[in-house]
């Protein structure tokens, strides 16, 4: 060949090798590229996490639970300005491509030359599809391969799924910041509403925030947030979607959201839903907090918050009682003590308490100044009195302050001591309200359901009832009496009653209201503490408990919900319920997946022909005998009556309970009911050390009882609590006492002395037809009984 050929030949040949080689590259790189490629089917029966939602009992939204806080919204329930409005700020043309925007591209690209010159952001020209496809389908990575999958499968989606089913996976799925997934949660994190009441602006913003919800954040870029949304607002108007006179009035609206993402606009139940929440983990796992479940809980709002404020005030007047503690910071220079105050925030739930700072001390007239816009004034005079006789006040003082009804303020302490309260159904074991602790945004660690506490004297009905079960009554007579037994160690124990007097021969009523410990403790002696054991474990009261005497007093450990469940076994006539905080729960379909309501219930699908309606059978296992149940039950109801807690004789209503109060003052307690509610009461420190004398269940516990129902009560029939049909009843000492039948006291007729002796003659014997008999001697003079004081 002649070198020109030659030398055209060799080019001939590098060139397609190069060729080749570039083909062949490209083939590896193409393989590489997709061989993980997603399958773009998968997305027809897609559904994104979704957040679980838990509402009380009247339909309140009191919580949710998620990895992504997120609402699903069908595309049907969007109203159309909203996705117009997403439509004009970012794909104008979607209903119109087929998932690739050739126009829009370009359009990006030659805007990205100006971008790339001033230092802004390059936009992507990613249509709505391709957008779907990166999200979930694909990474974030700002790659070539990246974008060529997410063009290829943005083709695929378009052949999968129509358009409305594209935009609905969207506008669910996006990112638009304030903790919100998707416009579902948004519109309610943002503006507290539904996507059906969101305003044009309001739906504008919306669609302002998927270029970067950080860059028109609402509080801190406000200004941006607008010129953004007002922007929208054009597009919309240049397309027609909305006439030029809505878009300026839209333009014109302020533009205002919540301070901070919120759903649930209840707040009083954070316990409670915290409660829901670990029990729902234990059962569902992970799915509780991405299959968007509905769940409705046994909450009654209107008890749970009776009972966050009653237990509040409860442990600050036990606070109040043992005095002021002093101040919780001081500054000495007045320049920048809001500063030093925001280091300590008040309970979230005392919403009126602000900080302030102590300006003067003169006389007897402390001023303050409050932080923020609070003004200024004094501390009512009360109150500066019982800040005296603590560790006083000076000027200087950091301290918590709320305003005082006719002017001034009131001095406010955060107490050290903690406490519970329970109250549930006892029929249906429904858990109505929860409060584990003074304040959850303090501590949430739950003492409900947690604290595992000495409950002293509240044990005791269970060891009455089971005396009952083994054959005593409740005129049955026990000595109350000093006792002294060998302990485990060899060393002597010997159980003292309260007032540290013994009244001798009680009847087990007495006993019980009284809540004499050494007689429970001769009680327990001749049931035998295997069966009281045996009857708290059916209770539910504990797992598993020692059989020494000393448990019979309650020494043994258990927690409020525990024993507030185990009192309701005495009102439901003996069946132990399954107290439970979940009543419902149904998927994203409607399915019902967990009812708590286990009861079979026959005939009730179907329609009503005139018959008898169902019965159903009540529910929970028969633990003992309803006639104990109701005997313990009216045994209580002296308690209130004559015992321990008459002061909820205030209530004017049938009333039963058992105060509990620990050694050394340790623990305090009062569980007590009615026949609608039960509820239980703790009151106690996290380091379980003492109260202070005289700080019993009748002091610091039973006065909570009292003020949470006064609220659970009100508009309630004043009912009796119900008897079982087969009692017999006597009277007692004055008392109507329930018995077995077979065991009521008989009335014992001495034999009538007529003086005759032998047969006699009809007509001798009844003259007149009537008995006739020499009239009975008088009653020999009753001696005076030295109890009779003590009844």
């Amino acid at each position: 060949m002649k070198p020109p050929e030659r030398w055209i030949a060799i080019a001939g040949v590098t060139v397609l090798s190069a060729i080749a080689l570039a083909g062949f590259a490209i083939a590896i790189y193409a393989a590489w590229l997709f061989h993980d490629m997603p399958d773009a089917s998968d997305l027809a029966d897609y559904r994104p996490p979704t957040a679980t939602r838990a509402y009380a009992l009247d339909g309140t939204l009191i919580g949710e639970f998620s990895r992504e806080r997120r609402i699903y919204v069908p595309y049907d329930s969007i109203p159309p300005h909203l996705a117009q409005a997403f439509l004009a700020a970012e794909d104008r043309n979607f209903f119109s491509h087929g998932g690739v925007d050739a126009l829009g591209l370009t359009r990006a690209m030659m805007k990205n030359v100006m971008n790339a010159v001033n230092g802004r952001r390059l936009e992507g020209g990613s249509t709505i599809t391709q957008q779907v496809a990166k999200n979930v389908l694909l990474t974030s990575d700002a790659t070539v391969g990246r974008k060529l999958k997410e063009a290829i499968l943005a083709g695929r989606l378009e052949q999968t799924l129509n358009k409305e089913q594209i935009l609905e996976l969207y506008l669910n799925e996006i990112w638009l910041g304030y903790r919100s997934y998707g416009v579902g949660a948004a519109a309610y994190n943002y503006f507290g509403k539904s996507i059906t009441d969101l305003t044009l602006a309001e739906s504008a913003y919306l669609a302002a925030l998927p270029k970067g919800p950080d860059n028109y954040h609402p509080l801190r870029r406000k200004a941006q947030a607008m010129a953004r949304r007002n922007w929208v607002i054009d597009q919309m108007a240049d397309l027609g979607w909305v006439s030029r006179a809505e878009a300026e009035a839209a333009k014109r609206e302020d533009l205002k959201v919540q301070k901070a993402p919120t759903r649930a606009k209840y707040r009083d139940a954070d316990f409670f839903v915290e409660e829901v929440r670990r029990r729902g983990l234990a059962t569902m796992g992970q799915r509780l907090n991405e299959g968007g479940y509905y769940m409705r809980t046994t909450l009654d709002p209107e008890l749970q918050t009776a009972a966050r404020v009653a237990l509040m005030n409860g442990l600050e007047q036990y606070d109040r009682r043992h005095g002021w503690r002093g101040a919780w910071g001081h500054v000495d220079a007045a320049e920048g003590w809001e500063q030093v105050a925001k280091q300590k925030s008040p309970p979230s739930e005392r919403r009126a308490w602000r900080a302030a700072l102590i300006t003067d001390v003169s006389g007897g007239n402390v001023r303050v100044r409050v932080a923020g816009d609070g003004g200024a004034g004094s501390i009512v005079g009360q109150d500066v009195a019982w800040a005296r006789a603590g560790r006083g006040l000076k000027a200087g003082d950091l301290v918590f302050v709320e305003p005082a009804e006719g002017g001034g303020f009131r001095l406010r302490q955060i107490p050290q001591v903690n406490g519970a309260l329970v109250a549930m159904e006892p029929y249906s074991g429904r858990v109505l309200a929860m409060v584990g602790g003074y304040s959850f945004s303090l501590s949430n660690f739950n003492r409900a359901t947690q604290a595992m506490r000495q409950p002293g004297s509240a044990f005791k009905p269970i060891v009455y009832a089971a005396a009952l079960e083994s054959g005593y009554t409740p005129s049955s007579v026990v000595m109350d009496s000093a006792i002294t037994l060998k302990g485990a160690a060899g060393q002597n124990w010997t159980p003292e009653n309260y007032n540290k007097r013994y009244y001798g021969a009680l009847t087990l009523r007495r006993g019980l209201e009284l809540s004499r410990n050494a007689m429970t403790v001769r009680l327990a002696q001749g049931v035998g503490m295997k069966r009281i054991s045996d009857l708290a474990v059916k209770m539910g009261v504990v797992k598993k408990m020692d059989k020494v005497l000393a448990m019979a007093l309650g020494a043994g450990e258990t927690t409020p919900f525990k024993l507030t469940a185990a009192y309701a076994t005495f009102v439901n006539g003996g069946r132990r319920i399954d107290p439970h905080l979940i009543e419902l729960v149904q998927d994203r379909n409607g399915e019902t997946i967990f009812r708590a309501d286990k009861r079979d219930c026959p005939r009730c699908d179907a329609g009503f022909n005139g018959d008898e309606s169902p019965r159903i059978a009540p529910g929970g296992e028969q633990v003992m005998d309803p006639i104990t149940a109701y005997q313990i039950t009216s045994m209580l109801q002296g308690v209130v009556q004559r015992g321990t807690a008459t002061s909820a004789l205030v209530l004017d209503r049938p009333v039963g309970g058992k105060t509990g109060t620990t050694n050394e003052y340790r623990s305090a307690w009062f569980v007590g009911f009615t026949p609608q509610i039960v509820a239980g009461v703790f009151v106690g420190f996290d380091d379980n050390r003492s109260l202070g004398n005289g700080e019993t269940g009748t002091t610091a516990a039973v006065p909570i009882f009292i003020e949470f129902m006064q609220t659970a009560t009100k508009g309630l029939p004043k009912t009796e609590f119900k008897a079982p049909t087969n009692a017999k009843f006597a009277t007692v000492r004055g008392i109507r006492e329930a018995f077995r039948p077979g065991t009521e006291p008989k009335v014992v007729l001495a034999p009538v002395d007529s003086g005759l002796s032998g047969p006699q003659p009809y007509n001798q014997v009844w003259p007149d037809g009537k008995l006739t008999t020499p009239a009975p001697a008088a009653a020999p003079e009753k001696k005076k009984d030295d109890m009779t004081g003590l009844y």
